[in-house]
């Protein structure tokens, strides 16, 4: 168990292409399998893990993350030693590394002698013990997680790619541009010892030469011995409204959603009382995640229901993803389409997006 780890992570994630989700919310607190969201992943990991210190850096529209995460009991951190730290950095602030800077005596005072650094957008379940094992027993100052991919044409577009060496060694870092299949992609997780990463701080913030703790990373590359360590599970990143959809489509398949939420442990997340769901007498669902406090009249099939929603009979919905609150009316059909919380959806309403490119309906809608 990692003990003497804390866990850090960077919400500073680019939402250029899934801002119709990110207007109110970082990509972190986007809900995702009906009653999770995306930071549950990567915080349920780092727990499980044996890692009970884990600081949050947020710059922007954290109200839904606060109220996600609380005191952190949800994943056992509300502790009197340890726990969770969530620092909400100034919204104008686009450089994380001084969000870092700013707040080293949390850094400084820990008394764990490693770190894991990572984003929230990649979502898998996985245990850090091995990779941890790995950094150390190799005596290189950083370990970069990667997964293995032969379809990069299509996924993990934009994530950045690892150069390896048969050593495992990574000789250099750049971008997938969807130009080939072969890759190795990088996870954006990072294993170093906490005064490595008090160094890279410092040099940036003395230099001014990086913006991003990740770039500073990437570029230290050529300066430091870096290694790199392979994960064979599930991975997708949710960088993208093309991405969240097939990510949110692949947990209808029973064999993803078993290792995503329980091989490594079980993915935690903030509970909310309420009533079950209530199918009532001629609706229909077929292959879908129903969350509890839902009254279905309506025909559902391949789609992801959260909680507190109501279809009414008469509706069909088929490939969508239906966020808190929602209702849909009498009479609509709705295919490949993703509606964000409290939004009303009115009779005989059709919408129908491609699988490639679904229909996004932004939140507190009402269509008439």
């Amino acid at each position: 168990m990692l003990k003497n780890y804390i866990g850090i992570l960077m919400l500073n994630e680019k939402e250029d292409n899934i801002k119709s989700l990110t207007k109110a919310r970082p990509i972190a607190s986007i809900p995702i399998g009906g009653r999770y969201r995306i930071i549950d992943f990567v915080l349920s990991n780092m727990v499980n893990s044996g890692i009970h210190n884990i600081g949050i850096f947020a710059n922007t529209k954290t109200r839904s993350l606060v109220d996600h995460l609380g005191s952190g009991k949800s994943w056992d951190l509300d502790r009197k030693i340890n726990g969770l730290f969530l620092f909400n950095t100034d919204g104008s602030q686009t450089r994380d590394i001084d969000a870092l800077s700013d707040n080293m005596e949390y850094i400084h005072r820990t008394k764990q002698d490693y770190v894991i650094i990572s984003s929230s957008y990649m979502l898998c379940n996985m245990n850090y013990n091995e990779a941890a094992k790995f950094h150390e027993e190799s005596g290189s100052d950083i370990t970069l997680l990667y997964k293995k991919t032969n379809n990069g044409k299509k996924h993990y577009v934009n994530s950045g790619t690892l150069y390896i060496n048969e050593e495992n060694k990574v000789l250099s870092i750049g971008k997938n541009i969807g130009a080939e299949d072969k890759l190795n992609i990088s996870m954006e997780m990072f294993i170093m010892k906490k005064s490595t990463l008090i160094n890279i701080i410092n040099k940036s913030v003395q230099t001014g030469y990086h913006n991003s703790i990740k770039a500073a990373i990437y570029n230290s590359v050529s300066k430091l011995n870096v290694n790199a360590f392979e994960f064979k599970g599930y991975l997708q990143c949710v960088n993208s409204i093309k991405n969240y959809y097939k990510t949110s489509m692949d947990m209808l398949n029973g064999k993803v959603t078993k290792e995503l939420f329980f091989n490594n442990g079980l993915i935690y997340t903030k509970s909310k009382d309420g009533a079950p769901t209530k199918y009532v007498n001629g609706s229909k669902v077929k292959n879908a995640l129903i969350s509890n406090g839902c009254i279905l009249e309506g025909s559902i099939e391949n789609s992801i229901i959260s909680r507190r929603v109501t279809v009414h009979a008469g509706a069909e919905l088929k490939n969508c993803i239906i966020f808190e609150n929602c209702e849909i009316k009498q009479g609509c059909k709705l295919t490949n389409v993703i509606i964000d919380k409290n939004t009303i959806v009115n009779e005989n309403t059709i919408l129908k997006g491609d699988e490639e490119f679904p229909v996004v309906i932004e939140k507190k809608s009402r269509l008439e």
